[in-house]
């Protein structure tokens, strides 16, 4: 019954909201973790009690779990029961009293433009999978994309003559993002020197082809950015937003409107976009007390 429940609710999501596929498995995640813990204290799904929320964060914090962590999963619950007193499933919303965990906003990793740079040039363009790499490296820091958008890219997503790349965010969202010339110069060697290569039939939709002419799996270029680093000689903490984070920052730093990089990284929300000034911030701070003699 609970996982009917859950499937129902996921099954709305898609329907009204358009959520990704990665949003739908994070909500998933979230709502069989409370189920699991609801069973070992004898309760269902729809009837619950703040008590027993209280305990699976408390939990959740011996256990090693973050602040932001035990938030999402707080928003995943809240929003799984509004549907369920929607739909009628419940009269009353079990957690409509909770205090949930407040989560401050991290400050996302991100690279020096030197690091980035180096890390651009790590790939054996020799190679067609090193022509493939640095295209894409260059695709994912000149436009700012997430990796699940770089991936995902067909050859009918870009525009050489223009320069632009059509992007479908989440949310099913399409945007289009303008390319630098380096990168529109590294798309066009790689089709015109790899692709072919790559491939078995090039008439296949993916622009950046992973295994048996398919599209190639976000963990499959986390390990080429991985290797790439390692070539570069680049020690800082990576993440697969890292030069998603990096294209954000440096805009910043040189410059750009808030609001037009909402539009380039494809934010619903400007709140969501404004983590970047902190980070442009913390940057003139660190310069600050590194080099003035009174820092």
């Amino acid at each position: 019954m609970s996982s009917k429940l859950i499937d129902a609710f996921l099954d709305a999501l898609w329907l009204e909201r358009g959520a990704s596929v990665h949003t739908l498995d994070a909500y998933r995640r979230d709502l069989m973790h409370w189920q699991r813990h609801l069973s070992q204290h004898d309760m269902s799904l729809l009837a619950p009690d703040s008590q027993t929320y209280q305990m699976l964060i408390e939990e959740r914090r011996d256990n090693g779990y973050q602040a932001r962590s035990d938030a999402r999963l707080t928003s995943s619950l809240r929003r799984f029961y509004r549907w369920a007193l929607v739909t009628g499933q419940i009269e009353r919303d079990p957690l409509a009293d909770i205090v949930a965990p407040r989560a401050r906003a991290g400050l996302p990793g991100t690279l020096e433009e030197e690091e980035v740079e180096r890390l651009l040039g790590a790939p054996d363009v020799t190679t067609s999978l090193g022509l493939r790499d640095r295209a894409m490296l260059e695709v994912l820091y000149s436009c700012g994309l997430r990796v699940s958008e770089l991936v995902g890219l067909r050859v009918d997503s870009i525009n050489l003559r223009q320069g632009v790349v059509r992007v479908l965010g989440k949310g099913d969202a399409e945007r289009l993002v303008p390319m630098g010339e380096p990168a529109i110069e590294w798309l066009e060697r790689y089709l015109r020197e790899a692709r072919g290569d790559l491939m078995n039939d090039i008439t296949r939709a993916p622009l950046f082809p992973g295994r048996g002419d398919g599209f190639m799996m976000r963990q499959t270029f986390w390990y080429r950015i991985k290797h790439h680093a390692t070539r570069a000689g680049i020690d800082a903490p990576l993440s697969p937003h890292t030069l998603r984070h990096a294209f954000a920052t440096h805009l910043l730093n040189h410059g750009a409107n808030l609001r037009v990089l909402q539009e380039l990284l494809g934010h619903r929300d400007l709140s969501t976009t404004q983590i970047y000034t902190r980070v442009a911030q913390a940057r003139l701070e660190a310069i600050h007390a590194k080099h003035h003699p009174r820092g």
